[in-house]
């Protein structure tokens, strides 16, 4: 296995240059739970073999977790082993070559902000609220010429993929399954989510997409603190 911090990133992501390899991992870490062998073998279409060769080596370079559970409450001899489920590593991986380390340079920002006078988490959240702007605008231009409601959450759902949000329509809300800021926030959660709300709702008003609005809630791990409510219409 490759020695370095940086051989073993470029490793882990080389690994999913492999279409099948690659098909697994975006199915487990879509699925935001536990997924089996037999249930990953059926959704690519392939072998339960193939799947668990491919599903260990994303194991061994800390791209997916691996546990062992019974799917059944049959207990005893006979009970059968414990089957081995998979779910995404909360390993991150950055990778920049070469190597930069704005996470680093984040913590000493957030932990300055922190530390200064009062108003230095009303200037972040007009700040983030502004970048919300940009990144809304953005999001409304994409939809055209005179978008339906439906279509103008779509193009803000859009921008918040590609920044890293993960979003998912659930029971009449927008849940955003991924933190972009994970590791500010397991340090500084008071001042990035307030920062991270404001950069929310900057962008809703600004994509146009009223009936939607950004609230807190608490957050599990790895997902985001803030969810987004859709209106009933």
């Amino acid at each position: 296995m490759p020695g370095t911090n940086l051989e073993r990133q470029i490793a882990a992501i080389a690994l999913l240059d492999e279409p099948i390899r690659r098909g697994l991992y975006l199915f487990v870490a879509g699925r935001r739970r536990e997924v089996g062998r037999d249930e990953a073998a059926r959704a690519l279409r392939i072998s339960r073999a193939l799947a668990a060769f491919h599903l260990d080596k994303l194991v061994r370079l800390g791209l997916l977790d691996a546990s062992f559970r019974r799917l059944t409450a049959r207990r005893g001899p006979g009970a059968g082993r414990p089957a081995k489920l998979y779910h995404r590593a909360a390993r991150q991986l950055d990778l920049t070559l070469p190597e930069r380390r704005y996470e680093l340079a984040g913590r000493v920002f957030a932990r300055a902000l922190t530390a200064v006078a009062p108003a230095a988490p009303g200037a972040l959240e007009r700040a983030a609220r502004a970048e919300g702007r940009r990144l809304g605008a953005d999001a409304r231009r994409r939809t055209g010429a005179k978008p339906g409601t439906d279509r103008l959450l779509a193009g803000a759902l859009a921008v918040l993929d590609e920044c890293g949000y993960d979003p998912a329509r659930v029971d009449g809300e927008v849940r955003l399954r991924n933190c972009p800021f994970d590791a500010l926030a397991n340090e500084c959660r008071p001042l990035v989510c307030g920062m991270n709300l404001a950069l929310l709702r900057g962008l809703l008003a600004a994509a146009g997409t009223r009936g939607t609005r950004a609230q807190l809630r608490p957050p599990e791990a790895g997902s985001c603190c803030v969810v987004l409510k859709i209106s009933k219409r």
